[in-house]
């Protein structure tokens, strides 16, 4: 027994003696050799210091930590083991961990372990830490050249780049998919390996990293850098001024301004929105790394370019749930209304926003900010999870009447997949801030619990919110202690917010400035502050189109559950049909305890039952509403009556149909394609692609003595390297290119066949032959139709 407690005391004073922080700046920086050099005005907690209590995000977080303790660490490493010379000790995983960009989901499952290991002190996740970088370590000996990675053919592609000798465009740099990328995500991998768990070999191991970057680089013009950083990069310039910050060295400060991309960066400086077209989050890390450049230089242009790219990003690029890009790109500001896909709100984006709003917020602390924290937080982080297995979504969509896809367990590995490890294990990282008066700010309403070591006192949030609309923090003091309390009055309490303090109502609740009620006292141990804050219903439009509208209560964004089938795009997605602008007055609360509100006498052609969006799993939903009065009803029912009769003569035109997708109607058409094809479903319509030069090839009927034209069915955007041939009986009748769709939306294209292919003839071979090796076919979508005239 005695042996046992003697156990159990080592290993708490092992955990008390790790002092796990952010790169946000904080108030105690033991680590950090270079702290801020600009005035911190808000100090991060270490993740330590907050601990989660039963509500949904502590469920989003249980259900993550359930799902690293599932994988297996030599599995991440396999790859890691064999490029170095040694042997793998277990078969690596699937998906994008067997594709060109494996490894960095080690770096993810590095940053994701170490950080749940500070919040919760588990020792099972301090060795996995501690074993995957002694795996790290030995790989690293056996290279010899401060090198670790697992990316296909590396160690020519990097001789090539430091030669000079540079191919590169968006994700490619010379063959590699983003290899940079990966190099930073196993860099900061480390970092948080070291930070948070005190392992001081994964710092020297992300040093030798650090150095064979310098090496590549060092006889490298400008020029041929900018060239390289055409190409995806990830956070590159962030974790090495990281690494200047751990090790005072400059010349990691010095390194990370060749990872500056002054085609982006320097136009952002310059306050000039050029983000339309750009790919997201190939963006903002590169932004993170600016703003944590200033915070230790003081270097103005990094922070211009930093409070631009959020302003820009969140006021203009960004849905109703908080999260950006249509097939992970941005487009033209504002016009969001017909980019509303499957391929909305990458995850990846809304994680890196947050860490950079966390970044701004030190700097200046903002009620404003925190508004769009919650909003992304609540929205879009805690919905991309399926809260039972701890499954992420690559994608959040917003088509109507779509649905999440999850990943799963071990098959899938994408970019996502990586940072949402992380997402669900620092849920208590903004929940609270320290003000650099000695102020506690309290940011999000979220049940936890801080121990504030520094003045001795603990505070105790509990709340049911938004299920209830009351909010209490309770202090322990060990003695009494004197601070204000800067509470943030949420952008969606309009009126009637109530303040108390041991049950006596505050009458002085005026926000600040910076949106914040400040409470300036001393408090005693067992001080109780009451928060009431009303929640009602209110509506957010798009953009550019004020008849399609989201739908809130108070911090959450609602969804219309949809059912278990998809619906029919035209009549199975309600509409809004009421003159009525406030909708408490047409939606009603199931009950009280409830989080499931009714439509009343206003959806056509039924009423929704909505619920917040990030309890939606599996069942088809929507986001946005096309809301109309009486009257512009009555013009839309006519406009879909034109649809529906269009649909009817293209049927009675029909001659042969064969469904895209589906066995027997394939077969039935002799569908045949070259190696490389590739099936899905989305949109609501099943599709097929052919890559790399490839062709599809299948027979169709036709009207002998009548004009025929054979229409297929594309999707625009995301269309790149799509141009190919469509010939009938080895006749070439057209050529297509699918780049030029840019709206988010189906195209059916119509390909008149000239008669002498068709007459006389009761069936023809249709064959779509992509242009040159790098171009594919497709995706053709839904049902290809022969049509006579």
């Amino acid at each position: 027994m005695k042996k046992i407690f003697l156990c159990s005391l080592l290993l708490q004073v092992c955990y008390c003696a790790v002092q796990a922080q952010s790169y946000v700046p904080e108030r105690q920086q033991k680590k950090m050799k270079v702290t801020a050099q600009v005035p911190v005005q808000a100090y991060s907690f270490n993740l330590e210091d907050v601990q989660l209590l039963d509500g949904p995000f502590k469920k989003a977080m249980e259900a993550d930590v359930a799902y690293l303790l599932l994988l297996e660490p030599d599995r991440l490493l396999a790859d890691f083991r064999e490029h170095a010379g040694l042997k793998a000790k277990a078969k690596r995983y699937g998906g994008w961990e067997s594709s060109g960009l494996a490894g960095h989901t080690l770096g993810h499952y590095l940053s994701a372990c170490a950080m749940h290991y500070a919040a919760s002190g588990d020792q099972r996740f301090l060795d996995k830490v501690n074993y995957v970088v002694s795996e790290l370590v030995e790989c690293q000996q056996h290279r010899k050249t401060g090198y670790l990675g697992a990316i296909p053919n590396e160690d020519s592609m990097w001789a090539e780049v430091a030669a000079g000798h540079i191919r590169s465009r968006g994700f490619d740099l010379n063959g590699a998919w983003s290899p940079w990328y990966t190099v930073h995500k196993i860099m900061a991998g480390l970092l948080d390996a070291y930070l948070y768990c005190n392992n001081q070999q994964a710092l020297a191991v992300e040093k030798g990293m650090a150095d064979w970057t310098g090496d590549i680089l060092k006889d490298l013009p400008d020029s041929l850098v900018q060239k390289m950083l055409l190409c995806e990069y990830g956070g590159m310039n962030e974790t090495l001024v990281n690494t200047y910050a751990l090790t005072g060295e400059k010349k990691y400060l010095d390194l990370s301004y060749k990872f500056h991309d002054r085609r982006i960066l320097d136009s952002l400086a310059l306050q000039h929105d050029i983000l339309p077209g750009k790919h997201s989050n190939t963006q903002i890390p590169k932004v993170i790394g600016c703003i944590r450049r200033f915070q230790l230089t003081g270097a103005d242009k990094d922070s211009i370019t930093a409070r631009f790219f959020w302003n820009t990003v969140t006021q203009h690029h960004s849905y109703a749930p908080g999260g950006n890009s249509n097939y992970e790109y941005l487009s033209t500001p504002d016009q969001l209304n017909d980019k509303l896909t499957d391929n909305t709100m990458e995850t990846c984006n809304t994680y890196n926003m947050l860490k950079l709003t966390r970044h701004l917020f030190a700097l200046q602390p903002s009620a404003n900010l925190m508004d769009f924290y919650e909003r992304a937080l609540y929205n879009h982080i805690l919905a991309s999870q399926n809260h039972e297995d701890g499954m992420m979504c690559y994608f959040v969509p917003l088509r109507m009447g779509t649905r999440k896809e999850f990943s799963d367990s071990f098959h899938t590995f994408t970019c996502c997949v990586g940072s949402g490890m992380e997402n669900h294990v620092k849920y208590g990282e903004s929940i609270y801030f320290e003000g650099a008066d000695g102020s506690l700010y309290v940011n999000l309403f979220i049940p936890s619990r801080l121990k504030w070591q520094q003045k001795g006192v603990t505070v105790q949030q509990t709340t049911q919110l938004p299920a209830g609309n009351t909010v209490e923090l309770q202090v322990q003091a060990q003695k009494n202690a004197a601070f204000p309390l800067r509470i943030r009055k949420p952008r969606w309490v309009q009126e009637g917010m109530q303040v108390t303090v041991n049950g006596k109502a505050q009458t002085n609740i005026t926000p600040d400035a910076d949106g914040y009620i400040t409470l300036d006292r001393t408090w005693r141990n067992g001080d109780k502050v009451g928060l009431v804050l009303p929640m009602d219903l209110y509506t957010e439009a798009m953009p550019d189109n004020p008849n399609r509208i989201a739908l809130f209560y108070g911090p959450v964004v609602l969804a219309g559950q949809l059912g278990d089938k998809e619906p029919d795009p035209i009549k199975g997605i309600p509409v809004l049909v009421t003159a009525e602008q406030d909708p408490n007055k047409w939606i009603k609360r199931e009950s009280p305890q409830s989080l499931v509100f009714h439509t009343s006498h206003v959806g056509a052609p039924s009423d929704i039952t909505l619920a917040p969006f990030n309890t939606i799993q599996r069942e088809y939903y929507s986001v946005y509403w096309d809301a109309f009065t009486p009257a512009e009803w009555k013009v839309q029912q006519a406009k879909y009556e034109a649809g529906k009769k269009v649909r009817q003569e293209m049927e009675a035109r029909t001659v042969d149909a064969m469904r895209i997708g589906e066995m027997q109607p394939e077969r039935d058409h002799e569908l045949t394609t070259s190696e490389k094809t590739l099936t899905g479903e989305e949109h609501g319509q099943k599709w097929r692609s052919v890559a790399d030069g490839g062709y599809l090839s299948f027979t169709m009927k036709v009207s002998p003595d009548q004009a025929n034209s054979l229409l297929c069915t594309y999707w625009g955007m995301d269309n790149r390297y799509r141009i190919f041939d469509i010939l009938v009986d080895g006749e070439k009748i057209a050529t297509e290119d699918l780049n030029k769709y840019k709206a988010s939306k189906f195209y059916e294209i119509v390909y008149p066949i000239p008669a002498a292919l068709t007459e006389g003839k009761e069936k023809v071979t249709v064959k779509l032959q992509a242009k040159g090796g790098n171009n594919n076919v497709g995706p053709v979508y839904g049902t290809v139709r022969m049509m006579k005239e």
